[in-house]
């Protein structure tokens, strides 16, 4: 079975080798059918600490590597 990927806004990097990766999605009412935006965040794995706030990133699930993060970044969008 293939990982998630998902891709999201750094809102964070101040941790060592770790982001926060803001991701939206557009989901519609069930009844009313008007579209709204949701947002999660998710702390993701930057080995090399490359990524800085604002940077559109592909993040990628993995194993548990401490108790908050189970994603790693994969690289920028273009």
């Amino acid at each position: 079975m293939p990982k998630k990927q998902l891709t999201g806004k750094v809102i964070s990097n101040k941790m060592q080798k770790t982001v926060v990766v803001r991701v939206e999605r557009i989901k519609k009412h069930p009844l009313y059918g008007k579209r709204y935006k949701i947002h999660k965040k998710y702390k993701a794995h930057n080995d090399k600490e490359e990524y800085k706030v604002g940077d559109e990133v592909i993040i990628e699930e993995c194993r548990p590597l401490s108790r908050d993060k189970r994603w790693k970044v994969i690289g920028k969008t273009i």
